[in-house]
């Protein structure tokens, strides 16, 4: 059996490394155009390779995945865990540490979820990127508000709210008289404030550069609400339609809703054939505690890097669980935080550790979720 090994040292090469059991060596470096990576994978086969291991690096080793994928056994490598000792290390040298471990069976292999879950990733994590782009808008379009002396986002909840958004479309339409703009304003906010201070607050010095700035602010977060909205309509379709059976039993799960399940799906895919158990689930995503120990002094608990699209998705529904009156999540956060008193934001990642492991179990038993309190009262055990 051959063993082959590529490392990535930019965009722009791949260095091969083919070792065989009796020790022969062929190394040779390839670019990165279809038809070279097409000319790699006829040599590979040429010299009947099984195995392959490659590095994981940005997202430079997805295409080589595609065309190798059909004809060997691929193994990703995250290359944390394979580093050479510091003055030992080229592009070469790691090639063959590559091949050498993977031949001895040292390699660990990064989960590589199947075509379908990928494509969900891609837009799960747009999502995420459209998010980050929203709000940095919203903090642009407030500043030049406030370089107008339009000073609204002192007395409204936030300034991605509609009264908000409703005065910046107004003044981005070239009206500026406050008895017009207050006109955008919900009666509450008047009622709480008083008209006389939701007036002053709404009069400033405006310029026609900053209306035409406030207008394309605007536009660019209506294209990326656009977007986002066509990404998690693409995403639904797909669950729908491959996925149906865990979309609808992972909703059951208090605080997880048609978004997370989606994002649930993309991020952990639904083979759990690939966590042994609920446990390794959570310690991929990074919510369990790290094992950090030397002389039997603990040097830290904290929880350790993992998949963090997965891990701010599961720590929001673990803010909307702990929430959810009647249900195992807010009984525990109750009694971990006021009887216990605990740390609130460590208490919620403890809550969102829980969900994963119910996300695991209801994908993993093809069940719905059951509360823990009320299987317990319909148990024979607890009626006798």
């Amino acid at each position: 059996m051959l063993i082959l090994s590529h490392y990535f040292f930019d965009k722009d090469s791949v260095y091969l490394c083919i070792l065989s059991e009796d020790g022969e060596l062929i190394e040779k470096v390839f670019g990165v155009l279809t038809f070279q990576l097409h000319q790699m994978r006829d040599l590979l086969l040429a010299h009947h390779v099984e195995e392959v291991s490659m590095e994981s690096t940005s997202v430079y080793w997805i295409p080589i995945w595609r065309i190798l994928a059909p004809h060997f056994h691929l193994q990703l490598v995250n290359p944390y865990f394979i580093k050479q000792l510091p003055g030992h290390k080229s592009d070469v040298a790691d090639a063959q540490w590559i091949a050498e471990c993977t031949m001895k069976n040292l390699i660990s292999s990064s989960f590589v979820p199947p075509e379908d879950i990928q494509q969900l990733r891609q837009y799960d994590r747009r999502i995420f990127d459209l998010d980050e782009e929203i709000v940095r808008k919203l903090s642009k379009l407030d500043a030049v508000m406030q370089r107008c002396n339009i000073r609204l986002s002192n007395y409204v909840s936030n300034v991605d709210s509609k009264s908000y958004k409703d005065v910046v479309r107004k003044i981005s339409e070239g009206v500026t008289d406050p008895e017009i703009l207050i006109e955008e304003i919900h009666g509450r906010i008047i009622k709480h404030h008083g008209r006389e201070t939701i007036l002053a607050s709404l009069t400033g010095v405006i310029s026609q550069a900053e209306i035409d700035v406030l207008r394309q602010l605007r536009e660019e977060l209506d294209l990326a609400e656009e977007h986002k909205q066509e990404c998690l309509e693409r995403m639904l379709e797909i669950c729908q339609e491959k996925y149906p059976d865990e979309l609808r039993r992972l909703q059951t799960i208090p605080g997880v809703k048609e978004r997370t399940a989606t994002s649930l799906i993309a991020e952990i895919g639904t083979d759990m054939s690939k966590f042994e158990t609920a446990n390794h689930l959570a310690a991929w995503s990074g919510l369990r505690p790290r094992n950090d120990e030397s002389n039997r002094k603990f040097k830290s608990r904290r929880i350790t890097h993992g998949n963090v699209y997965l891990r701010k998705n599961i720590i929001q529904c673990a803010w909307a669980a702990s929430r959810t009156k009647n249900c195992f999540f807010s009984r525990f956060s109750y009694h971990q935080t006021q009887v216990r008193k605990k740390n609130k934001m460590k208490v919620i990642v403890a809550v969102a550790r829980k969900l994963l492991v119910a996300a695991w179990h209801v994908i993993h038993d093809k069940t719905d979720y059951v509360d823990f309190q009320k299987q317990d009262r319909q148990s024979p055990a607890s009626n006798g």
